[in-house]
């Protein structure tokens, strides 16, 4: 079972397309945050849930569903 459930991620998002952007370069960013924890620069935002999961997928999938991250969607004009 993946946790959290796809179906209560994609109530975030409007379309799993953007459900699958939003969490890779969520992803990328909580990857990103722990290879540069020894080096003090803390350029990254560190992960805004608590989570016993280690894998930075799982990890945006919880904060995308806790509603911590969210897109912004700007229109064409």
């Amino acid at each position: 079972m993946i946790n959290p459930p796809i179906e209560d991620v994609l109530k975030e998002t409007k379309s799993r397309f953007t459900l699958v952007v939003l969490s890779s370069r969520r992803a990328r960013q909580i990857n990103a945050y722990y290879n540069q924890l020894g080096e003090g620069i803390g350029t990254y935002a560190p992960p805004q849930v608590q989570t016993l999961s280690r894998k930075p997928l799982s990890i945006a999938l919880e904060e995308i569903a806790a509603g911590k991250v969210a897109v912004d969607i700007v229109e064409p004009e």
